[in-house]
């Protein structure tokens, strides 16, 4: 009768569970699901928390930059609320310019008004600066008024600093505590809206405009009589 034949030295007996290196099975399987739950964080935090256009360009300077949830906001034909903020007093104030003088849609009527929200840290904003002031300038003596309404600034220095580094020459008016920017119920930056000489909303466009659309929205609003040629035939447009 042969004896029981015995493994080598060093061999695993079944059902023995390997080390590997200085880590057991249980040390291994915990640091991969610290690992596996490090990566699914890591993917949830840097993820896009909302875009206003899932099928559009991914570029940031052509699409919006959503300074909030999407709101229903105001709607083409409404009268277009007066740019009014709240005084020392708790009362209601007009806006003011840089130079500090009211800006009134009262004292444009007549004239096709383009509002413009906008900030100095929004990358689309900043993309579209040259395109606000060419057209301002090409359509200003056709019955056009452009006012750029900054919001969520530091201060109205910081406004008039870029205003001066990128020589606008349109109103431009600082909106610190938002309240012409919760009036109009904006959720994008930038958003334009396109008034007609009667006071009233002709068309939104929440995000970036390119010259060519600019020309094409400002015509719709001109006094009348003040269609035709533009002054200048609209060029390529680039970064300020």
């Amino acid at each position: 009768m042969s004896s029981p034949s015995t493994a080598p030295e060093g061999t695993p007996r079944p059902g023995r569970r390997i080390a590997i290196g200085p880590f057991g099975p249980r040390q291994l399987a915990l640091i991969g699901l610290v690992v596996g739950l490090a990566t699914i964080v890591l993917v949830v935090a840097t993820r896009p928390i909302a875009r206003l256009q899932p099928g559009g360009p991914r570029d940031p300077a052509a699409t919006p930059y959503l300074v909030g949830p999407p709101v229903e906001g105001l709607a083409p034909g409404e009268l277009a609320p007066e740019l009014e903020i709240e005084g020392p007093d708790g009362a209601p104030a007009p806006l003011l310019d840089l130079d500090g003088r009211p800006v009134r849609l009262a004292d444009l009527r007549g004239r096709g008004v383009w509002l413009n929200f906008w900030a100095s840290w929004c990358p689309p904003c900043q993309a579209e600066t040259p395109v606000l002031r060419d057209v301002a300038e090409r359509y200003a003596d056709r019955g056009l008024t452009l006012v750029g309404i900054s919001v969520q600034e530091t201060s109205v220095d910081d406004v008039r600093a870029y205003a001066r580094r990128y020589e606008l020459g349109y109103v431009v008016a600082a909106d610190l505590r938002g309240d012409v920017f919760r009036r109009y119920r904006i959720f994008a930056l930038p958003t334009q809206i396109f008034i007609d000489p009667a006071g009233r909303i002709r068309r939104i466009v929440n995000g970036p405009v390119d010259e060519a659309s600019a020309a094409r929205f400002v015509e719709e609003i001109l006094p009348s009589g003040a269609s035709g040629p533009p002054a200048a035939s609209a060029g390529p447009t680039g970064s300020p």
